[in-house]
């Protein structure tokens, strides 16, 4: 009888924790909705500075991070995009548990050279540069630390930020960058996606300035853990909300470990 009660106790923790690993996996898959004239686009927050595009029948992954289970529900990719080479981006273990090794993937020469012989559908793109696959418009924007010096984590010309052209919907993701020059110049950004976690990158603060400049439709912050945990992203729509109503701001939960 004792024995019956313990495998039945251990069931339903078991059941318990399996249901609880679903719900997190599933918070994280709750697609943005974006429309479009020709439909839906689709985004979904998975992890960090990781997400899921998805237009009609095409699937763009963004720096891959946090294992093939952190993509479970989501399609497959048809094209992956990487900013840079830190490991929250540049995620060789989550590019081989995806089979990711002849997925097309675009990324900035700095990237491309730390990619095995394994991974045979590489494209260099640079800052400045533009290409089109499946007519989506994929420019190269720069994303770099400030001061420019040689501490910066971030030099000028390595990473790539990416704004992509979809249904006639703009979409900037901005990578690893602080408030630079690049970024407040931006026009017609319908959706952006601002990182803001220090020392890697800029403050709340700054990062709210800065689309304050440049007046996206819709602003989500993402990217926002840092050494000393995670930034106020409540601050940063309340800066943004008592100076404009013009952008909406967005959150959304990037860190499923967190509920």
């Amino acid at each position: 009888m004792k024995k019956t009660v313990i495998q039945s106790y251990m069931r339903t923790i078991i059941c318990l924790f399996s249901f609880i690993l679903c719900n997190q996996l599933a918070a994280s898959q709750n697609p943005e909705i974006i429309s479009t004239k020709n439909g839906e686009i689709k985004v979904y927050p998975i992890l960090h500075a990781t997400m899921a595009i998805q237009y009609q029948e095409f699937t763009i992954y963004v720096d891959p991070y946090g294992g093939k289970e952190a993509f479970e529900g989501v399609p497959n990719p048809n094209l992956i995009l990487i900013t840079d080479i830190h490991g929250d981006h540049m995620n060789l273990e989550t590019l081989n548990e995806l089979g990711a090794q002849s997925t097309q993937i675009i990324a900035p020469q700095a990237v491309v050279d730390k990619l095995t012989s394994t991974f045979t559908n590489l494209s260099v793109l640079t800052n400045g540069e533009t290409t089109s696959i499946q007519g989506i418009d994929i420019e190269a924007i720069p994303m770099y630390n400030l001061p420019e010096d040689s501490s910066s984590r971030h030099p000028r010309g390595r990473g790539n930020g990416y704004v992509l052209t979809i249904g006639a919907k703009r979409i900037y993701i901005s990578g690893d960058t602080e408030d630079i020059a690049e970024m407040r110049s931006l026009e017609d950004i319908d959706i952006a996606f601002v990182c803001m976690n220090l020392p890697y990158t800029m403050t709340v603060e700054a990062a709210a300035d800065a689309v304050m400049e440049f007046k996206p439709k819709v602003a989500y912050p993402f990217h926002y853990r840092g050494k000393n945990g995670f930034s106020d992203i409540e601050t940063f729509k309340r800066l943004i909300n008592v100076s404009s109503d013009q952008i909406e701001v967005r959150l959304v939960n990037w860190y499923p470990e967190r509920e």
